[in-house]
């Protein structure tokens, strides 16, 4: 979204946090999912929606729970959220399994994924499902390369998905003006703090490690 529209560059780092959380997440249920993001929408047919940015922006995926897989299928403003109907968003998809090699053939195979979510599992539809989503995986893999988020992003995404203020911080990270300061970028994480944010939060070591220079001293 933002390659296209530079003034919504500040999705950019919350949408790569989300990711990362994702990717680490293993929701069974939707009871899963509301446990781990207590501000997540839960829709219809396996989606949900999360706030962005300090609810900025909306993000709608569909969830295959006994597959462990979740597809974007949405993400913009809260205007644009409202003009569009969030269980519809994609058209009917072809049938054919064909190789990916190009935008368009990533395009058509997301649409048959989502179209074959409801698949029972060692169903010959749930085998052809497991093989698109084999196919769309290492094509994302090879052409879409998603870099760690910055620390900050990755804190304030769990803030909003969990209803967290800066106050609730302070256990993990001192008094209320150091996560001030950490949430502003005037100070690094500490490896007590990067411990305490990944135990009590959730949130990836390795997203909160990634920062300029080394940590300071706790």
């Amino acid at each position: 979204m933002w390659l296209q529209k530079p003034a919504n560059l500040d999705a950019r780092e919350p949408t790569r946090a989300g990711y990362r959380h994702v990717v680490g997440a293993d929701w069974a249920t939707p009871a899963d999912l509301r446990r781990d993001f207590r501000t997540a929408g839960i829709l219809r047919d396996g989606c949900a929606a999360f706030n962005l940015a300090g609810h900025e922006y909306r993000l709608v995926v569909s969830i295959h729970y006994p597959y462990r897989t979740v597809y974007a299928r949405f993400i913009g403003t809260y205007q644009q959220y409202d003009d569009i109907d969030a269980q519809s968003i994609w058209a009917e998809s072809p049938m054919d399994i064909k190789p990916i090699r190009t935008a368009e053939d990533y395009q058509r195979a997301l649409a048959d994924i989502e179209s074959s979510m409801s698949a029972k599992l060692d169903s010959p539809e749930g085998e052809r499902l497991e093989v698109l989503v084999t196919l769309v995986e290492a094509y994302e893999k090879k052409h879409f390369p998603m870099e760690l988020p910055d620390p900050v992003a990755a804190i304030k995404f769990r803030m909003d998905q969990l209803g967290l203020t800066p106050k609730d911080l302070a256990p993990m990270i001192g008094r209320l003006n150091r996560v001030y300061e950490i949430l502003s970028h005037k100070r690094s994480l500490t490896l007590k703090m990067i411990r305490r944010l990944n135990l009590d939060l959730g949130i990836p070591a390795e997203c909160l490690i990634k920062q300029p220079g080394n940590t300071n001293a706790a």
